[in-house]
């Protein structure tokens, strides 16, 4: 692309920091660095058209982890680090809530639920008897129990009569909270040029020179925000994973609400627009999901419409109206990466899925490496 004197002294000239990728990380820490170094040029480069990784393409799960969820993390973590994690999770809605309003994202806290399948007795029995231990962990966090039991309202089938509870959970408008996180950060002088893909950069003294598919540029520091797609750009402990949805077309009287998990969270589901949103199902091919291609498969659509059929909407008519994929990034261990990589090179990745939780925090994170 041959690039106009204007094109190049406007946009790509005397760049203070530029950001890779224009998702809740991106974003937020654009927002954080133009309120610490309100002089300084900041450039957000993406490589979509819109954000393209999961921003913009996640169900909106305004959660900190299901019972089996924490029960699992615990095989890995010490309660410490599971307790610190639902912090995290916990303290990063509330700062995405503050930043933008409830209003502008359309948060609602109608609680979330987790489903047991009637053939995972031994799980189920297991997760109810942890219950106490987890509310105890968490108690002084939020100072009464988090998980109480709820009978089936819903009338889903093929499940417990038991639902595990936790009304503190809601759930958020993904495209209203990304088009308003947009919006504040065009406001504040911030400038993002989309459909532009980094393709390698280099660390010179005081600064880093960065390729992309259309120009070439300097910045004085680089911060990359991609997540699913950072392996493409860092050697970092994070792979893609990618997430498969679908939503159906309105239900008249649809009398489901909240945000559901099933089978350990493989599987999750809500209310929008009177539609179902619901989506999973990696654990059928967790190999064949470790991949940045956001298409769909047969085994999973298939698997995701044969549940609705037979234990979400087994009473219900209902269409598909779209189907589409997002790209996490995931690792061993749930612990979001933010680290210096370099002297002007720093990374804020593999949040393991739970972006809309912590996103706003790791861009806050990230920001405040910079000194």
């Amino acid at each position: 692309m041959n690039l106009s004197y204007w094109e190049i002294k406007s946009y790509l000239t005397n760049i203070d920091y530029t950001v890779i990728g224009s998702g809740i990380v991106g974003l937020n820490c654009a927002l954080q660095l133009q309120q610490r170094f309100p002089k300084a040029k900041i450039l957000i480069l993406e490589r979509g058209i819109l954000p393209q990784g999961a921003s913009t393409k996640n169900a909106g799960f305004a959660c900190f982890g299901s019972l089996s969820e924490i029960l699992d993390d615990l095989d890995s973590h010490s309660e410490e680090e599971v307790f610190n994690l639902v912090k995290k999770r916990f303290d990063g809605l509330l700062l995405l809530r503050q930043t933008l309003s409830d209003k502008a994202i359309d948060y609602q806290q109608l609680g979330g639920y987790e489903l047991f399948s009637n053939e995972d007795e031994g799980f189920y029995d297991h997760c109810l008897s942890q219950r106490e231990r987890i509310n105890s962990l968490l108690l002084p966090l939020f100072n009464e129990d988090v998980f109480t039991l709820k009978m089936n309202s819903f009338k889903f089938k093929n499940i417990k009569s038991q639902y595990s509870f936790n009304k503190f959970e809601g759930q958020i408008d993904t495209g209203e909270m990304m088009l308003a996180l947009t919006d504040l950060v065009l406001g504040k002088g911030i400038k993002i040029l989309n459909s532009v893909t980094v393709e390698g950069f280099q660390e010179l003294n005081d600064s880093v020179h960065i390729k992309t598919n259309h120009f070439d540029f300097k910045t004085r520091k680089l911060l990359i925000a991609t997540n699913g797609f950072a392996s493409q750009l860092i050697d970092e402990e994070v792979k893609p994973a990618r997430a498969q949805v679908l939503i159906t077309k309105p239900i008249e009287n649809l009398h489901i609400q909240g945000t559901f998990h099933l089978d350990k969270g493989f599987y999750y589901f809500r209310n929008i627009d009177n539609r179902i949103l619901f989506g999973g199902g990696r654990n059928l091919d967790f190999k064949a999901e470790e991949t940045t291609e956001m298409t769909q498969t047969i085994l999973i659509q298939n698997k995701l419409e044969s549940l609705l059929k037979s234990t979400i909407l087994p009473e219900t008519p209902f269409e598909i109206e779209h189907r589409w994929s997002g790209i996490m990034g995931v690792g061993q261990q749930k612990k979001p990466i933010v680290k210096q990589l370099g002297n002007n090179v720093f990374c804020g990745v593999r949040l393991g899925g739970m972006g809309v939780a912590i996103g706003s925090t790791i861009g806050k994170e990230l920001a405040q490496l910079i000194k």
